[in-house]
């Protein structure tokens, strides 16, 4: 499972239950974030433990973040799934937002490196 254009790439390693995102991902509202909302819903479905990898992952407008949220609240009602995220603390917007999404799921597992 995968999503790439020339500014960033979203894709799915089943081996790790690791879910990378790399690049500039800044599309324009929700409606185009609903092609990676899907792939992430479909990954919830098939795994109950997998990992969101941000390291990568230069930059995220607001649209994003919401995604992220929305996604975050959706897996805390599913108490069967782990989901952990991986972030980058030389990002800013990383260290600032992220943080955000344990107050939306308790359970989430927030990692920094």
């Amino acid at each position: 499972m995968e999503i790439t254009t020339g500014e960033y790439s979203i894709y799915y390693d089943p081996e790790t239950a690791t879910v990378f995102f790399r690049g500039m991902l800044r599309l324009n509202g929700i409606e185009e974030y609903q092609p990676v909302i899907d792939l992430l819903n479909k990954i919830a479905e098939q795994t109950s433990a997998f990992t969101l990898d941000l390291r990568q992952l230069e930059f995220l407008n607001s649209s994003g973040i919401s995604m992220l949220s929305m996604f975050a609240i959706q897996m805390r009602q599913k108490p069967n799934v782990q989901l952990t995220l991986l972030g980058a603390s030389r990002i800013s917007w990383q260290m600032r937002s992220l943080r955000n999404l344990q107050r939306l799921m308790p359970s989430l597992q927030l990692e920094f490196a």
